[in-house]
């Protein structure tokens, strides 16, 4: 059984394949099936560790970026997308999966139409509220199609289209409460936010979150992932900010966190601040009450739309980035840790709202389309 993954190339495509990855894996094994030969195609390997640690072979995709506005990148990109093509239709056909996994993006459109052209069984996933248009295409002729968000299912045909949410690797499912304050050198009984801004950080966040830090680090502990590229700039700007204030060492940035570090930080926390993207899915997997700050000029908006989706389930308050102040972030973190009843109740919305069989849901569809084309 050949399974082939492909996705955009961004953690959003990449992670979610991890976590389906491990439980197609689980699941053959459960069943005594010969296990699964697994493979990724896109422009880049994204994480080769993750890749080499699941034994998912690598495979080079190359695909030209169709952007929303005038370019001449567009012009030159059509070639390289046409090369893309030509080149993936020699991939697949060598591979000859049983079944293609798409997550959507620029990355999997070349692989995802090979798989077409030679009539492969496909199966997509898609992460946002509104679906971006590689995965609207490819509805047109996916045998599967799995969604994070019942508002997703308004854009693809019903009767193959399921909600099962969105896939959390394992290890990401529970955060870490054990040892987390001695890890990361805490008080004992300040509650603690957690502050996210991705990966590469948030610009706007971080000037906001510093701007807040006097009034906020007098009741609560900040934890704070700056991104790589902004943290030398970050914490030379709290380090004046909070230069004598008594309650400097409550503030902990970080410029990037691993993975300890991460579920560690989110097990201390009492509330999150975050982006919209797939972040969302781990803290609602890990019960925690949130601040979602959706980017404004989101590819389809969809940030904004993931943001206030989540919202209606009673998991999170929104601020958007155009109303985003020191007094309004402040206020609002007031509002709810202030507020035992309303950090309950965001908690059990956020529980209700995870999807934890959202992988193994996916995975078994997968197996069961490849077993089917294998005979």
């Amino acid at each position: 059984m050949k399974i082939l993954f492909t996705g955009g190339g961004s953690g959003g495509h990449f992670y979610p394949i991890i976590a389906v990855a491990e439980s197609i894996k689980k699941i053959a094994e459960k069943k005594h099936l010969v296990s699964p030969v697994l493979y990724f195609a896109a422009p880049s390997a994204y994480d080769p560790h993750l890749l080499s640690e699941h034994k998912i072979i690598f495979k080079k995709s190359y695909a030209g970026k169709a952007r929303r506005y005038f370019s001449i990148l567009n012009f030159i990109d059509l070639f390289k997308t046409g090369w893309g093509i030509v080149k993936s239709l020699g991939m697949v056909f060598a591979i000859y999966p049983d079944v293609v996994f798409g997550k959507g993006g620029f990355g999997s459109f070349p692989t995802l139409l090979a798989a077409r052209i030679l009539r492969i069984p496909v199966i997509i996933h898609e992460s946002d509220s509104v679906p971006g248009r590689v995965n609207k295409w490819a509805s047109k002729f996916a045998k599967r199609i799995a969604i994070s968000w019942v508002e997703a299912g308004e854009h693809f045909p019903k009767e193959k289209t399921a909600y099962t949410g969105q896939p959390v690797r394992k290890e990401f499912e529970n955060s870490l409460k054990e040892g987390a304050r001695e890890f990361l050198n805490l008080e004992e009984n300040t509650p603690i936010i957690f502050v996210l801004g991705g990966s590469l950080g948030s610009q706007i966040i971080n000037d906001v979150l510093i701007s807040a830090l006097p009034e906020l680090l007098a009741k609560f502990e900040v934890i704070h992932q700056t991104g790589k590229n902004n943290f030398d700039e970050i914490t030379e700007m709290a380090g004046v900010i909070l230069e004598n204030n008594p309650n400097k060492s409550r503030y902990h940035p970080f410029d990037y966190l691993n993975n300890l570090g991460l579920r560690m930080s989110a097990g201390a926390s009492n509330l999150i601040v975050s982006r919209a993207g797939s972040t969302i899915f781990e803290i609602a997997s890990w019960g925690k009450p949130s601040i979602i700050i959706p980017i404004t000029d989101s590819n389809g908006d969809h940030q904004r739309k993931n943001a206030f989706n989540y919202e209606r389930s009673g998991a999170c308050a929104v601020i958007e980035e155009t109303n985003l102040t020191s007094n309004i972030l402040a206020s609002e973190i007031n509002r709810i840790l202030g507020n035992g009843a309303e950090i309950e109740r965001m908690s059990q919305a956020a529980k209700n709202f995870s999807k934890r069989d959202a992988a193994d849901k996916i995975a078994e569809e997968i197996i069961s389309i490849a077993l089917e084309h294998e005979r």
